[in-house]
């Protein structure tokens, strides 16, 4: 079915991505997986093109777009290539972005956003900890005021690209007794005395990834560094969430498609017994089943892009495109490893390595199960 949420605007910019998709980056994913990062000329190639100011304002360097459609067509080609592109581009350009546009001062939107533009300026989200997971109300992270400063104390786990990253936006407790209305967000400078990367990850899959480990050991930063208002970190963790899962569900829907389009091909390429293996009856209902199941959701994943162009995409609804998505994306995959057979095992197969960088998308902006219980509480339970 024709998807109609995108105009001559969009798909003119959809061309300008693949283009220097092919141009600057595919032709390298080897050695950003064996180097475990993106390069930095990878971000200035991306700055100078225009990608990583979309929601920037155009008096700091971006493009202000003002329309969230054009954020979807850049994850959507971003997630053809592989699941690790969204990621790394996807936290600083769609996350944390909205943190530093709407919630800074005029000081720190001229200090930071220029740069954060061009690629210059690196950003990563500190949110996760060791002990707190899906839990965010729960940090224990701390920054205590001095004088006119903050001490910031604790430590971050599986923060994208939290080993390259110049600034981070950390979540940190300034007021205890207030609980989850007591967490602040602080800009924090990666070359700031007491901050430290600590290991950068191993994981399963999203080789082209610098997951890492981050620890504050009394890093000192000053009140012009606490982002939006004090004591309300938490309420805008919670205001900006929806767009970090509606992100991770367009990530998902696009990258498992992308891997479908190429099983269907290789079922007709391959030969068995005399005839394609797409031929045969349980490949052939198997590929309209997932076919279908991609088509079908894809459509409810269109309203939600356009309802957040709109300003009125919930977080249940976003919810629900994130773990659904998040599902659909694994089975799909799983199902297209099986059809490749025992070629679907190496690694040397795309089809390998998406199965790989997929599974996270499960745990990852929330866990499903997490997605389940706001569903859940939603409808009154």
């Amino acid at each position: 079915m024709e998807r109609t949420i995108y105009d001559a605007d969009h798909e003119s910019f959809r061309e300008s991505v693949r283009e220097f998709l092919d141009r600057e980056v595919v032709p390298h994913l080897e050695e950003h997986a064996g180097a475990h990062g993106l390069p930095r000329e990878f971000w200035l190639a991306a700055g100078q093109q225009g990608f990583l100011g979309l929601e920037v304002p155009e008096e700091y360097g971006g493009s202000e777009a003002g329309d969230y459609r054009f954020n979807a067509v850049l994850t959507e080609e971003l997630a053809k290539v592989n699941m690790t592109l969204p990621s790394c581009v996807g936290i600083h350009a769609d996350i944390v972005a909205p943190y530093l546009v709407h919630l800074t001062s005029e000081e720190q939107k001229k200090r930071w956003l220029p740069k954060f533009c061009t690629g210059e300026l690196l950003t990563a989200i500190g949110m996760t900890e060791p002990s707190g997971g899906s839990d965010l109300a729960n940090l224990k992270t701390t920054a205590v005021r001095d004088g006119n400063d903050w001490i910031i104390n604790g430590s971050k786990t599986f923060i994208t690209n939290g080993g390259s990253a110049d600034l981070v936006v950390v979540a940190a407790r300034t007021s205890p007794e207030k609980k989850a209305k007591g967490i602040s967000l602080f800009g924090v400078d990666t070359s700031a005395a007491g901050f430290s990367v600590g290991r950068v990850l191993d994981k399963v899959g999203q080789d082209e990834s610098d997951t890492a480990e981050l620890a504050f050991e009394d890093v000192r930063v000053s009140n012009d560094d606490l982002i939006g208002e004090l004591d309300t970190g938490f309420i805008s963790m919670m205001q900006f969430l929806p767009q970090e899962r509606l992100g991770s569900a367009i990530t998902n829907l696009s990258h498992a498609a992308q891997i479908l389009t190429e099983t269907i091909q290789y079922a007709h390429d391959r030969k068995a017994f005399g005839a394609s293996i797409g031929t045969f009856q349980h490949n052939k209902f198997l590929l309209a089943d997932l076919v279908t199941r991609i088509e079908v959701t894809q459509h409810y994943v269109d309203q939600c892009v356009v309802a957040h162009s709109d300003g009125k995409l919930t977080a249940i609804d976003a919810a629900k495109a994130k773990w659904w998505t998040s599902q659909v994306q694994n089975d799909v995959l799983d199902h297209c490893v099986q059809i490749y057979g025992g070629y679907g095992y190496m690694n040397e197969y795309r089809v390998a390595r998406a199965w790989r960088d997929a599974r996270v998308t499960k745990i990852w902006a929330g866990s499903n199960e997490i997605m389940k219980e706001l569903i859940g509480r939603d409808l009154g339970f």
